[in-house]
């Protein structure tokens, strides 16, 4: 027994070695037919543990020889698209074949190529095998494809309507306030006099706080509240249960608090089964594992509450879900369960079509397709994982990158004071605000920052498993075998000096500008080099002498998933081509909920910088009383070291659900307008970037 085990081990290793070297051999071949360049690589860039954790096996890759690694390392990372310069990262081409012998990928950051691609999704599906960890709760719109996915989307698509954004940008502004109000309240409890502000140290925290409030009033209809808030009186005793602050009668956290941790903690739950959470030696496993069971009975209770008063015709209920509100569950709960019968086809008893319900038009909702609970379930998880982690991440970088370049603050504010001026939020009108906003510097700076660090650095498709496809790319036909992986490049094809607008960089001389936050891009009106302008300057040339169509440009060829104005309004507003721009993905897959997480990415704007500005915490480098007695000088010297370390934080971004600073942090102070030391008439750049 013992002397057959040895040759045993030497023909499986004999194996793995023809199997690896064959497998190799192949996929070069298939890579030399397809017309495109390719670089070998040892890794398979499919896998999930690749995916999610590349970034810790480099730190042991790096230990080798650096001959080993350094021609493919830095390219098959996760966030290497962020972290690498366009011409670094493009230096074998914008289309470019990785070949392991697992697995061949194609990286994809050309817009031409990326327009196929996203627009032809039978050809190029979404490989929903790598999104089956998100159906943890229920199969969903991120986790199918084919006819279910256009059964989940038909259903979860009817509920992000425009009447609802005008919902979404009324709560977004009560929201807002209520985080406001938490950041003052800090420096009250703190004790602190009123003109010195602590620095917020816990800004990630509170905008993830502030959109999954949003968020439960898109998913549930509930008014979720601030720490030092109180439930209003009278309120249903149903909806206090969700609303408090205080986790009810066996439960172990309050509802907005397990939203919290679960999604905080959600790469545990990705990982680990939910029988060995609690086994795992990490104080934050056991956190996920309690947050976990907490939102399965929260959901399922809120679940069969609404199914129960739909099956009996509760008055108190229609009145409740009938009222102006959204309520993202509730639409799909009376999708599938409206009808007294409680069934969950497409047509009630008798033949009543569900569609004719007058409960479900309430909803916006419209010949809409029934799920089960189970999918449900699943949609409402996507809703707020996708939801926080898109609008979170974008405000936070958002006020870091605005504290860091003050012109583009001061530019901000200009418009905002054009727009509200110092009107009382409560009379803000959606209807009159929001093709105004679209075309602002509001939407401006949105923009760059979605341009610079994107949600999703690189998004998944594949070729279609039933026939090989063509690109065509720049004149040149490259076929592209069935089945194979495809890695669209975000970052790199926002960064393409072939489609945007760019100016010589102040952070890095004589390189563009196209890795800087400059919202001044957006009111350029075609791309390529545009007028160097004093970096100190507040003057911003908008609109350009020249039309899109007099530069060349096709503008009749741009997107609409950025934040884009009406058609009369896009001669001052910069429109990518279709490819170029993907911060929501793009074709039919794109971010159902785009439209709403651009309402609420700009009301939060509007609120904020109305009365207050963002400034950089500078106490590394000098105190608050030391800071009043400098003169200019003095004070540019020590915000010329905060911006360095903001910088230096933001370039060290990593993915892991999407693109953010987990756990880093960049302090800053929440300042009065009138009030402020730095930002009302410092410049921008100064220091080299350190991405």
């Amino acid at each position: 027994m013992l002397s057959t085990l040895p040759l045993v081990l030497g023909a499986a290793c004999v194996y793995a070695v023809f199997a690896v070297v064959t497998g190799l051999r192949r996929n070069i071949a298939v890579a030399k037919g397809t017309n495109l360049p390719y670089v070998v690589v040892p890794c398979d860039q499919t896998a999930q543990h690749w995916l999610m954790l590349s970034h810790y096996y480099a730190r042991i890759i790096r230990l080798f020889p650096k001959l080993w690694w350094e021609g493919w390392l830095d390219l098959t990372l996760t966030d290497s698209c962020y972290q690498l310069d366009f011409q670094r990262f493009t230096r074998h081409g914008d289309t470019l074949l990785f070949v392991s012998p697992f697995s061949i990928v194609v990286q994809v950051s050309n817009a031409e190529a990326i327009r196929q691609i996203t627009s032809q999704r039978e050809k190029f599906p979404k490989p929903w095998e790598m999104y089956t960890m998100l159906a943890m709760f229920g199969e969903n719109v991120v986790t199918t494809e084919g006819s279910v996915w256009k059964a989940h989307r038909k259903a979860t698509a009817a509920t992000f309507n425009e009447k609802n954004s005008a919902l979404v940008f009324r709560e977004t502004i009560v929201q807002t306030n209520g985080m406001i109000d938490s950041w003052v309240g800090r420096r009250v409890s703190g004790n602190v006099d009123d003109n010195c502000n602590m620095p917020l140290m816990t800004v990630s925290a509170d905008v993830t706080r502030l959109t999954i409030n949003i968020i439960g009033y898109v998913g549930f209809g509930l008014r979720l509240l601030w720490p030092g808030q109180s439930l209003p009186p009278g309120m249903d005793a149903a909806e206090a249960k969700y609303a408090s602050l205080d986790a009810p009668e066996g439960y172990t956290l309050c509802f907005v608090d397990t939203l919290v941790q679960l999604l905080d903690k959600i790469l545990f739950l990705l990982l680990f089964p939910r029988l060995l959470l609690r086994m795992v030696p990490f104080k934050k496993a056991r956190i996920a594992a309690a947050a976990h069971e907490n939102y399965v009975r929260y959901l399922d209770e809120m679940l069969d509450e609404k199914i129960k008063a739909l099956k009996a015709g509760n008055p108190e209920l229609q009145e409740r879900e009938n009222k102006e509100g959204m309520d993202f569950m509730g639409a799909l709960a009376q999708c599938s369960f409206g009808g007294s019968s409680g069934a969950s086809s497409s047509t009630g008893q008798k033949g009543e079509k569900k569609h004719d319900r007058p409960e479900r038009q309430a909803h916006g909702i419209t010949n809409a397709p029934a799920l089960s609970r189970d999918e449900i379930l699943g949609n409402a998880f996507v809703l707020f994982l996708a939801g926080h982690e898109t609008s979170a991440n974008t405000i936070h970088f958002t006020l870091i990158h605005l504290a860091t370049n003050p012109a583009a603050q001061r530019l901000l504010q200009r418009d905002i004071d054009k727009l509200v001026g110092d009107t009382d939020c409560s009379s803000w009108d959606y209807e009159s605000l929001i093709g105004p906003m679209t075309t602002s510097a509001i939407a401006a700076c949105i923009n760059e920052t979605l341009r610079v660090i994107p949600p999703t650095p690189a998004i998944p498709k594949q070729v279609s498993p039933q026939s090989d496809q063509t690109l065509s790319i720049e004149g040149r036909e490259c076929a592209l075998p069935k089945g194979i992986f495809i890695l669209v490049n975000a970052i790199k094809a926002h960064e393409d000096p072939r489609h945007w607008p760019y100016q010589e960089s102040k952070l890095r001389p004589g390189h563009d500008d196209l890795r800087d936050y400059r919202p001044e891009r957006w009111f350029e009106t075609r791309p390529g080099p545009c007028h160097q302008q004093s970096n100190g300057s507040d003057t911003v040339s908008r609109p350009r002498s020249e039309t899109p169509e007099s530069s060349g440009y096709d503008s009749d060829d741009g997107i609409d998933d950025g934040i884009q104005g009406n058609r009369e309004g896009d001669a001052s507003f910069f429109r990518p081509r279709r490819g170029a721009f993907l911060p929501f993905s793009d074709g039919p897959r794109r971010c159902l909920g785009r439209r709403v997480a651009q309402v609420q990415l700009m009301t939060a704007l509007l609120v904020l910088f109305q009365r207050y500005s963002i400034e950089l915490a500078v106490d590394e480098w000098a105190s608050e009383a030391q800071v009043k007695e400098m003169d200019r000088t003095a004070r540019t010297d020590v915000y010329r070291m905060a911006q360095a370390a903001s910088r230096k934080t933001l370039g060290r971004a990593v993915s892991v659900i999407a693109l953010g600073l987990h756990g880093k942090t960049v302090p800053m102070r929440l300042v009065p307008r009138g009030k402020e030391s730095f930002v009302d008439w410092m410049e921008s750049a100064f220091y080299v970037s350190a991405r």
